[in-house]
C-alpha cells in the first residue's frame, strides 16, 4: 500500500469512528431521544439547557433535545402539537398554564414513578407547589422552582442619593407609600421624571388587604372581588397611580418606551415589584440593588400571588421511563442549584433553596433568602379551566379602567362580580 493510500485509509477509519480512534460498536443501541418543550428569554435559554449538562455527559443512553417555544401562546402551541401527533415527551409548565394541560387530560400520572423510585422523595419539595401540581390525587408535574411575587427590588444608589432608608422585610403599605413619595420627582411642568414604585402584581394588594379572587382556589364557585377587603386592596393599588402619582399607569409606562430594567438601573424608578426571575437581567447592569419582601397590609396580613414551573410527561410519549429520568434530572438538586446560582429561579427543593446556591449565595440580590419565608404566604390563581379566559374577557378590561383612573374599585367590582359568577356557573 502506498503512503498516499495508507493515509486515505486511516482518514476513513478516524472519520467512521467519530475521530475517537475507535470505530463505533454496531451492537451498541442508539440513544433514546427525549424532547423537552420549554420557554425562556434569550438570557434564560442557556441557563435552562446548561442545568443538566453534567447529567447528560454521564447518561449517554439518553439524548435530551430542548425545544424552545415562546411563552406567548405556549400552551396552545403545545396542545396543537399534541393533537397533530407531533408532541414532545416532556413539557415545562407554569403553575397557571398547568391548569389548561391538566384540564385536557394530556399529562401522565407521575405518582407510580415516584413510588417506584427509591432515589426520589416529594418530601424534599415545598408542599404548596406540589399540591398545585396534584389533581384528584394524581401528581401531574414535578416542581422545578417556585416563584412568589414577593420581591420589591430597590435601587440602593437612588435611596442613598435621596437619603431614604432602605425597605426592610417587616415594612408596611404605609411605609411603602411614604418611601415612594419621597423618591418620586417631577419637573417644572408637573411631569413625573422619577417614579418611586412600580408593580404589576395587583393581586398582592388584594390578598394582603384580606381579599380574594374567589371563594375556593381549588374549586372556585363564587367571585369575591366585591368584598370590602378586595375593593380596598384594589383601590389602594389604583391610588398609587392616580391619587399619589408615585407609580406609572400601564398606558404611561408603555409610552415611556423603555423596559423596567432600564428605568430601574438608570435611576428613573426607585422600586419595583416582581419575582426573582428578574435577576439575570439586572446583574448585567452596574449599580447597587437588593430586594425586600412585599409589605404587610393594614391588618398585618402579607399574602402574595405566585408563579413557579414544573416538568410534566405527556401521555403520548413513547419513552416514559427515560422521560422520567430526564424529569428527575431537570428537577434534581444539581439542576435546581444551577438555576439558582445563575439567578433565574428559587428552587422548589427546600434544601437547595436554603443552601449555598440560593439563600447563602452572596451574589445580588443579597436578601433573596426572604423568599424562603414568602413561600408560606403564596396564593395561587383559581384552578378553573376557564380562568384565563375570565381574566382576559372580564377582569382585565375592568381593571384597566380602574388603574387608568376611569373607575373606582367599587364601580369595577359591581361590573366584574356578576359576570364572573355567571361564567363560573356556566362553565361547570
Amino acid at each position: 500500500m502506498t503512503n498516499q493510500l495508507r493515509g486515505l485509509f486511516l482518514l476513513f477509519v478516524f472519520a467512521a469512528a467519530g475521530c475517537s480512534g475507535k470505530p463505533e460498536d454496531p451492537k451498541k443501541p442508539a440513544p433514546v431521544v427525549i424532547s423537552v418543550a420549554f420557554w425562556g428569554a434569550p438570557e434564560e435559554i442557556n441557563i435552562i439547557t446548561d442545568s443538566i449538562k453534567t447529567w447528560q455527559e454521564s447518561h449517554s443512553n439518553i439524548q435530551v433535545r430542548f425545544e424552545h417555544t415562546p411563552f406567548s401562546g405556549y400552551t396552545s402551541k403545545i396542545l396543537t402539537r399534541i393533537a397533530g401527533g407531533a408532541a414532545p415527551d416532556i413539557v415545562a409548565t407554569e403553575v397557571n398554564m398547568f391548569v389548561s394541560f391538566a384540564s385536557k387530560h394530556v399529562l401522565e400520572d407521575l405518582g407510580p414513578y415516584v413510588s417506584r423510585d427509591t432515589e426520589f422523595s416529594l418530601d424534599d419539595f415545598y408542599p404548596a407547589v406540589v399540591r398545585r401540581f396534584t389533581v384528584g390525587g394524581r401528581l401531574l408535574a414535578i416542581p422545578r422552582d417556585t416563584a412568589p411575587f414577593a420581591c420589591v427590588f430597590y435601587n440602593k444608589d437612588l435611596f442613598d442619593k435621596e437619603g431614604v432608608p432602605y425597605p426592610t422585610d417587616d415594612w408596611t403599605w404605609d411605609e411603602l407609600l411614604d418611601k415612594a413619595k419621597r423618591l418620586t420627582r417631577t419637573d417644572e411642568m408637573g411631569r413625573v421624571t422619577q417614579y418611586g414604585f412600580y408593580g404589576w402584581a395587583w393581586q398582592n394588594f388584594l390578598y394582603s388587604a384580606g381579599g380574594a379572587l374567589v371563594d375556593n382556589v381549588e374549586n372556585p364557585t363564587e367571585c369575591r372581588l366585591g368584598t370590602e377587603a378586595s375593593k380596598m386592596g384594589l383601590q389602594f393599588y389604583s391610588d398609587l397611580i392616580n391619587k399619589h402619582r408615585v407609580m406609572p399607569a400601564p398606558v404611561a409606562l408603555a409610552n415611556l418606551g423603555m423596559g423596567i430594567d432600564i428605568m430601574f438601573s438608570s435611576g428613573r424608578l426607585a422600586m419595583f415589584l416582581s419575582g426573582i426571575w428578574e435577576t439575570p437581567t439586572l446583574r448585567n447592569y452596574n449599580f447597587k440593588w437588593d430586594v425586600a419582601s412585599f409589605p404587610a397590609g393594614p391588618s398585618g396580613v402579607r399574602r402574595v400571588g405566585t408563579g413557579g414551573t414544573g416538568y410534566a410527561i405527556l401521555k403520548s410519549s413513547r419513552h416514559k421511563q427515560e422521560a422520567w429520568e430526564v424529569v428527575k434530572a431537570l428537577t434534581g438538586p444539581d439542576g435546581q442549584a444551577e438555576l439558582a446560582r445563575r439567578g433565574l429561579a428559587q428552587p422548589a427543593r427546600r434544601a437547595v433553596a436554603e443552601g449555598p446556591a440560593f439563600a447563602q449565595n452572596t451574589d445580588p440580590p443579597a436578601n433573596k433568602k426572604m423568599l424562603n419565608r414568602a413561600v408560606e404566604d403564596v396564593v395561587y390563581d383559581p384552578f378553573h379551566a376557564k380562568w384565563r379566559e375570565i381574566e382576559a374577557k372580564i377582569i382585565s378590561p375592568e381593571l384597566e379602567l380602574l388603574f387608568n383612573g376611569k373607575e373606582t374599585a367599587e364601580e369595577a367590582a359591581q361590573k366584574m362580580v356578576p359576570q364572573v359568577n355567571e361564567f363560573l356557573k356556566s362553565s361547570d
